[in-house]
């Protein structure tokens, strides 16, 4: 396994295997590593000759300084853990200096109504800290397939809009959601909350799967609020930041009969304690 933080001895190592017509794939992360994330590595291995992944916490897509502070940083145990699953990785764990240099600030980008929705109402300024780092790590990696997670599935939908504005030759591949064994999506935040908590928050995928197996069978809006509702009155650990349905290209919360020619997902944003925890579920 190589490790590389600074971006010139990376490019060198990635320039040998573009002389060699390998197929690159970057994995990006902001550490603090678990499954989920070698699930993305291992879609990688399937398609890819080489695979880099990243290892950043990218402070600009950070609304809240205090969530910034607390975020999980285990860069040791992140390599400890790669290295025990696969032997012939590229690792690349920049400073904040080596991204960024003196400015830590982000780009401005325009990505429509997909940036006002959701994550985007309630996390000022997070999606151009997304599209800065990564068209950043995009042009320091060149690669040719990214993998990105389906429980952010509104920032992959904003990653494949940053691909179009940017013109960077990558393709955006999204993977399927890794759980916990009572559904939890994996998230590294989840690092934060105790085997008990964890339980709990399972909640919120036993929502998701009420609101799957209700979709279609009455109106739209009505499922919406009886989820909202549901989730106040059969629990007091969480608390709801929003439970939305929306369609699933354009991320347009729904406003009455569904479409069948539409596909639509249900989006939760909760918080357990001060742990934020999202997740989403297609619907059909």
């Amino acid at each position: 396994m190589q490790v590389y933080q600074d971006k010139q001895g990376l490019q060198a190592a990635i320039v040998g295997l573009k002389k060699k017509s390998k197929i690159v794939g970057l994995v990006p992360t902001m550490g603090a590593l678990h499954e989920g994330h070698l699930s993305l590595v291992e879609q990688a291995h399937q398609v890819c000759d080489a695979i880099v992944v990243s290892i950043f916490v990218n402070p600009t897509q950070f609304n809240n300084a205090s969530d910034l502070e607390k975020y999980p940083r285990t860069l040791e145990d992140d390599l400890a853990l790669l290295e025990k699953n696969y032997k012939n990785l590229i690792i690349f764990a920049p400073q904040e200096n080596e991204i960024y240099g003196e400015e830590i600030t982000s780009e401005k980008f325009n990505f429509g109504n997909l940036a006002f929705q959701m994550e985007g109402k309630f996390r000022d300024g997070h999606f151009d800290g997304v599209g800065t780092i990564l068209k950043r790590l995009f042009d320091i990696v060149r690669p040719d397939k990214a993998f990105f997670g389906e429980k952010d599935f509104q920032q992959l939908l904003i990653v494949k809009k940053l691909v179009q504005l940017t013109q960077q030759e990558v393709e955006v591949i999204g993977c399927p959601i890794s759980r916990e064994n009572n559904g939890l999506a994996r998230s590294s935040r989840n690092k934060r909350l105790t085997a008990t908590e964890i339980e709990k928050a399972g909640f919120i995928y036993e929502i998701l799967k009420k609101a799957e197996k209700k979709f279609g069978t009455k109106d739209a809006l009505l499922v919406k609020q009886e989820m909202e509702e549901h989730f106040k009155n059969s629990q007091d650990f969480l608390d709801l930041e929003y439970f939305e349905i929306s369609d699933a290209e354009t991320l347009k919360p729904i406003s009455e009969g569904f479409d069948h020619r539409k596909k639509y997902r249900a989006f939760v944003a909760a918080y357990a304690n001060d742990v934020r925890l999202i997740d989403n579920i297609a619907l059909n």
